[in-house]
Formats: structure tokens, C-alpha cells, sequence
């Protein structure tokens, strides 16, 4: 997603300040949202951790039938 004015960040709460080295900062939390047909949020993942996550991500599609 290209969300380049951060509306839909914004929208499901993941645009945040951020601290780094002491500054601070807005940015994007690394989240995952499993959206289903009828737009509905069926799961979130928060901090997601990448190395992992896309097995994670298709299990649940399975476990829910989307």
C-alpha cells in the first residue's frame, strides 16, 4: 500500500511517533491487518516481525476460510 499522505495510516491507527537516537519522530508502526471480502478486519498482528510473518498471515486465511 502506497499511503504516501497517510490517510489510511491514520486511519487504523498505526501512524505514530516514533523515537530513535532521542529523536522523535512520526512514523509507521509495522502492523498487518487481515481484511476480509466484506471489508471487515478479521485479524491484526502488531510489530510484526517479518521473517516469520507470512506463514503466519496464510495460516489464519486457512484457519478463518477467507
Amino acid at each position: 500500500l502506497a499511503d504516501t499522505d497517510t490517510t489510511v495510516s491514520q486511519l487504523y491507527g498505526v501512524w505514530k511517533e516514533k523515537n530513535m537516537y532521542g529523536k522523535k519522530y512520526m512514523g509507521v508502526n509495522r502492523e498487518t491487518f487481515l481484511i476480509d471480502k466484506d471489508g471487515i478486519v478479521r485479524k491484526v498482528w502488531p510489530k510484526v516481525k517479518p521473517d516469520d510473518h507470512a506463514q503466519e498471515v496464510l495460516d489464519a486465511i486457512e484457519e478463518l476460510h477467507l
